[in-house]
């Protein structure tokens, strides 16, 4: 394990692991990338720092966001408007 790492222990119902439909040594992995989804989804975490936390290459994590209904850019339509105005 790398030195600048941190463990987190989680207990998960068994219902909660049974309903993921996930095999359990990929449970883990799966609940890392939720995370850093739901992290980057509310502004929390970057992409970059999202992906670092899912474990994943940036590029990657941004491919796998449709999949799970987060965007992969949070512009309302005035910024997207301004963005357009300035490129």
């Amino acid at each position: 394990m790398e030195d600048n790492m941190t463990t987190l222990t989680m207990l998960l119902p068994d219902e909660a692991s049974l309903a993921l439909k996930v095999p359990s040594g990929a449970l883990g992995e799966e609940i890392r990338l939720a995370a850093a989804m739901k992290l980057f989804e509310i502004g929390r975490l970057s992409s970059g720092a999202a992906a670092a936390l899912a474990g994943v290459p940036k590029p990657i994590f941004l491919s796998k966001l449709g999949n799970y209904g987060v965007p992969a850019f949070s512009l309302n339509e005035q910024e997207l408007a301004e963005d357009i105005q300035n490129a």
